[in-house]
């Protein structure tokens, strides 16, 4: 199909959705009838002007390449087939949804320029796109977002409907007290703008929240340090552990199948899987390097074998244990971490509650007395 015919049938696809836009509530029920999931996050955007905002607002331009995740039936996906861009790429968990969608595709005469990949957004590879526009489901609001932000993926603008109350924590400034992890790592990467609220009235079923719809407008270029001698990846692993977000953690946290409350970071810089698993990043660091910690001295962390020369290090100790450590080299290594959080006087200080500034300090810190986290 030539260019120009293809332009042409987008065209008439807009009128058709523009003539159909009376009743909002018919929009989501022009394919078969679905129960929908609310486990999912199923939660169909049904009103036309709020769909047609979104689609102006992401600024689609001839040729692009658009990502949706979470299409559901469709309302959204066949504006965006009507829009400028060359294709559209949608990622849908629920088969049904992924039939539903490419019918409404085909019903339209624009299949041609749609991939459905079935399948969880966290778990697939996305394929190339400049532009990503979605309503996301709520549960995967902050992971996708993570995904989108740290990953091996470079596009312009991320257009997302997400849920009202996380949308203000991650355009909000740090330390406003909210639990905004990623929000502290955002911005190194992105400027965020809140562009406008959305009623719960407008989608079916009613969810227990309003939503908004957030830009995310990556930086031109991704830096690779924080500041010089702080490498980006550094930092990400640093605010990890901060937040409560390292695998550790989230294991421990699964097992006790409690709710998080966020805990000083005294409390949490003291729990004994997190300063093993430090000291092992640091120790790594120090050999990559070929220096022995910062400031030298008695307090050197090593392995109860590093005088046999068996040759074997990290990898045959226990995962968290690390048993073939010396005692007197952890608890050296904890009192480093103790004594930097005492000289940056945060040790009783929630995380939530710091600029990213006072954060920087701490890792700072941390570094000099040879606290590694990458």
């Amino acid at each position: 199909m030539s260019r120009a015919a293809s332009t042409l049938r987008a065209r008439h696809a807009v009128r058709r959705l523009s003539s159909s836009s009376s009743a909002s509530s018919a929009e989501a029920w022009d394919v078969p009838f679905h129960r929908l999931q609310k486990q999912r996050g199923q939660h169909l955007l049904t009103n036309p002007r709020v769909l047609d905002d979104i689609v102006r607002r992401a600024a689609i331009r001839p040729g692009d390449a658009v990502l949706e995740v979470g299409p559901g039936t469709g309302n959204l996906t066949a504006r965006l087939l009507a829009s400028p861009a060359a294709r559209v790429a949608a990622v849908e968990i629920d088969p049904r949804m992924s039939a539903a969608v490419s019918a409404r595709a085909a019903s339209l005469g624009l299949a041609h320029k749609l991939t459905v990949t079935s399948g969880d957004a966290m778990e697939v590879n996305f394929p190339k796109f400049d532009v990503c526009v979605s309503n996301i489901p709520y549960a995967i609001s902050s992971p996708l977002i993570a995904k989108l932000l740290f990953g091996a993926y470079r596009f312009r603008t991320a257009t997302l409907l997400v849920q009202r109350e996380f949308a203000r924590r991650l355009v909000g400034a740090p330390g406003h007290g909210e639990r905004n992890h990623l929000a502290t790592n955002a911005r190194l990467v992105a400027d965020l703008t809140l562009l406008m609220d959305v009623s719960k009235v407008e989608f079916v079923p009613v969810p227990g929240v309003d939503s908004s719809l957030v830009e995310i407008r990556m930086k031109e270029a991704r830096p690779a340090e924080v500041e010089p001698g702080i490498g980006l990846d550094e930092w990400l692993e640093f605010t990890r552990v901060c937040f409560g977000q390292h695998q550790l953690q989230q294991r421990r946290r699964r097992q006790k199948k409690k709710r998080w409350k966020e805990k000083t970071l005294g409390t949490i810089f003291k729990k004994e899987e997190i300063a093993m698993e430090l000291f092992r990043l640091s120790r790594g660091a120090e050999e990559r390097e070929g220096s022995g910690p910062v400031g030298g001295g008695s307090d050197v962390p090593r392995h109860d074998g590093d005088d046999v020369g068996d040759g074997k290090e990290e990898e045959d100790c226990g995962e968290v244990a690390y048993s073939c450590f010396s005692k007197e080299g952890v608890v050296a290594f904890k009192e480093r971490i103790a004594g930097a959080l005492q000289s940056a006087r945060l040790d009783k200080e929630r995380p939530s509650r710091l600029s990213n500034d006072d954060l920087l300090r701490l890792l700072r810190l941390f570094i000099k007395r040879g606290v590694r986290f990458h």
